[in-house]
């Protein structure tokens, strides 16, 4: 006898849970943003510091609902659950992650760049050599070491619920 299996969506699969187990989203919500808060920290105590350690407080776990203004999330589409969280930081966490190559980088618009060198002085140039900056991967060795006990974290609050609808 053959098995055969039915595919359904994210939110054909939710919707059934929820009929069978009406706190089983609101149980995954939190532990989604509990996940989300925990990759955050961990996160940022492996971020690079820099001179102000601005870079490191601007690591921070949210709801995208909860996102300020209505602000954009830059993704490949958009996501369909309404509890989805992310980790953000200072729009500048790619090229310490991944690091830049050497580069020059040239005035615009016919105005020179300007800029305080190293001895104090007001420095005025048409182009600057960048030398290119290391990589400091702090993100994703993060995550991939976290992934397998957030899918835990997860799965057990979906659990919990199932529990406590049972009766068990």
């Amino acid at each position: 006898m053959a098995i055969k299996a039915k595919m359904l969506g994210r939110e054909a699969v939710m919707r059934r849970l929820n009929h069978l187990v009406p706190d089983a989203e609101k149980n995954l919500a939190a532990a989604q943003l509990e996940v989300a808060q925990e990759a955050a920290s961990r996160i940022a105590a492996r971020a690079p510091i820099g001179p102000t350690g601005e870079y490191r407080r601007s690591i921070s776990a949210e709801r995208l609902a909860d996102l300020p203004g209505g602000q954009q999330v830059l993704a490949a589409r958009p996501t369909k659950d309404r509890n989805a969280t992310g980790v953000f930081a200072a729009w500048y966490w790619r090229f310490l992650e991944f690091g830049t190559s050497a580069h020059v980088i040239k005035a615009k618009h016919g105005r020179p760049l300007t800029f305080t060198g190293r001895d104090g002085k007001v420095v005025s140039v048409k182009s600057v050599r960048h030398p290119g900056a290391d990589a400091k991967p702090h993100i994703f060795p993060t995550w991939r070491a976290y992934q397998k006990t957030a899918r835990r974290k997860m799965a057990a609050a979906v659990n919990k619920a199932v529990r406590k609808a049972m009766g068990k």
